[in-house]
Parts: C-alpha cells; sequence; structure tokens
C-alpha cells in the first residue's frame, strides 16, 4: 500500500462494545478486521476506548493503561501486518500524571504506527465529567496518514461537536475523517450524532468514517459519509461492520463545484 498509488480506497467501520477485559477486546477486533479484509477493506476504524472500557469510570482505567509499544498496539500491528491493511482503534494511554489516562487513538499498519492522537475536547457535557480520569491532548495537534493517495486525520467523539477540529484538518489537506467515538446515549443523541457526520462531511468536503459502541451506552449508527453528506453505508445497533469504497474522482468532483475551503475568509487558531 504505498502513497503513490491512487487508486480508491476501501474503508471499514467496526462496531463493537468494548469490555474490561483487554483479551476479549482483541479477540473481537480480530475477528472483524479479519470479516472487513475479506470484503476488501484498506483500512477498518474501531471505536474509542477500544483497548478497555468499563462504566462508570473508575481507578481501574489508569491501571489498564498502556504504552505506545504496549501489549494492544503490538496486537494491532500483528493483525494488520498479516491482513495487510491498516487499523485505526482507541485505547487507554499512560499519561503524565499516574493517576489519569490518555484517550488515544493510533493508527497503525504493518510497518508500525503511523499516526496518534490524543482527544482534545474532554467529555464534560450531559452530566459526565471525562476530565476526572483522561488527561487532554493538546490542541492544534494534527495527525494524518495517507493510504493510496487519500489522506486521512483523526478526532475522537466529543470533538466532533467542535468543527474547528475538522477545519484544523482540512487545512492540513486531509481527505477522510476517521472518528473512533463512545457517543452516549441519550435524548436526541442519536440524531445529534447523524447530523454532525453529515454536516463535518459537507462543511470541509471530505470523506468521514465513524465508530460507535452500541447500545446499550453508545447509540450505535457507526458510519460512512461522503463529501455531500449522503451515508454510504451504516451500521445499526448491534456488532457488526460496514463497508465503503472512497472515490478520489467524487472527492475532486465535490471541491470543484462546492469550493468552500478555498473560498472561507476566516482561519482557525487553538487558544489555551
Amino acid at each position: 500500500m504505498g502513497t503513490e498509488d491512487h487508486d480508491d480506497v476501501r474503508i471499514a467501520v467496526a462496531q463493537f462494545a468494548p469490555a474490561s477485559d483487554e483479551e476479549v477486546n482483541l479477540a473481537e477486533i480480530a475477528a472483524l478486521a479479519a470479516r472487513a479484509s475479506g470484503l476488501g477493506a484498506d483500512v477498518v476504524v474501531f471505536p474509542e476506548y477500544s483497548s478497555f472500557f468499563i462504566d462508570p469510570f473508575d481507578a481501574t482505567l489508569a491501571t489498564h493503561a498502556q504504552s505506545l509499544d504496549g501489549p494492544f498496539v503490538r496486537a494491532l500491528c500483528r493483525h494488520a501486518a498479516a491482513l495487510g491493511i491498516t487499523i485505526v482503534a482507541g485505547l487507554l494511554e499512560e499519561a503524565s500524571d499516574p493517576g489519569l489516562v490518555r484517550n488515544t487513538v493510533v493508527a497503525v499498519d504493518g510497518a508500525g504506527v503511523k499516526a496518534v492522537y490524543r482527544k482534545v475536547h474532554l467529555y464534560d457535557a450531559f452530566g459526565q465529567r471525562e476530565s476526572d480520569w483522561v488527561e487532554p491532548g493538546e490542541a492544534g495537534g494534527v495527525q494524518t496518514f495517507e493510504v493510496r493517495g487519500l489522506r486521512f486525520g483523526l478526532m475522537t467523539c466529543y470533538d466532533l461537536r467542535f468543527p474547528e477540529v475538522g477545519r484544523v484538518l482540512a487545512d492540513a489537506g486531509v481527505d477522510v475523517f476517521a472518528i473512533p467515538a463512545e457517543w452516549v446515549r441519550g435524548p436526541l443523541k442519536e440524531l445529534h450524532w447523524q447530523i454532525l457526520l453529515q454536516a463535518r462531511a459537507i462543511e470541509n468536503t471530505v470523506f468521514v468514517a465513524a465508530a460507535d459502541h452500541p447500545p446499550p451506552l453508545g447509540v450505535g449508527n457507526s458510519a460512512i459519509v461522503d463529501p455531500q453528506g449522503v451515508v454510504r453505508a451504516s451500521i445499526g445497533t448491534g456488532t457488526g461492520i460496514a463497508v465503503s469504497d472512497l472515490e478520489r474522482a467524487q472527492l475532486e468532483r465535490v471541491r470543484r463545484i462546492n469550493p468552500v475551503l478555498s473560498l472561507r475568509r476566516y482561519t482557525v487558531s487553538p487558544r489555551n
């Protein structure tokens, strides 16, 4: 998979419910990645907190945090190498404060880690306090990787509510937003999820691939959205995968007809 190859890219989103057992989670990831690869996927996006998840959060988060060269990321690399794909997944990473964790997303292939993103906007909303347990990432940091000439950028869950995150990625030349999530259920939350995925795609003229946890904790509805906001493929409320092709020709056509990125008159910069 060289970046000089500009063929279309086939992407999959994989929806499952990570548990408090890393080995069980890795077995589920391996099975879903194999299914996606069997359908021709080049890239597979998994949910936020794929390595370990518990509800409600407690001190076990920190005890299950790992380094970027720990067993979870090494296992992802092995699966990616065996299948010849790129895997995007969320994990608990060790933080500088031993009582906290980082909510991290990695993109890996058979050669190793391609990109690392640490969630910037923590979920201190709708009665939740993610910042009690998680150390935020640095605002303005852009993490990208390329597959067959398409550039992918990373964001995580609650970041989706902040259009500036998407604009910063668009400024970096990103063609596809890969979004691991644990979009918590609640009144109108499923509607918010679907609208925001489509809005980020339309306003930035990009593809969006977002993987969520299924109910009862997440809303499910993991989806792949095209640059015009059309949902190409989606999953309902169970465990499974959805697959779609990302066509460079469509991306170029939409950007030619609707050149919003070149016409805008504002820039985005991080604030402390």
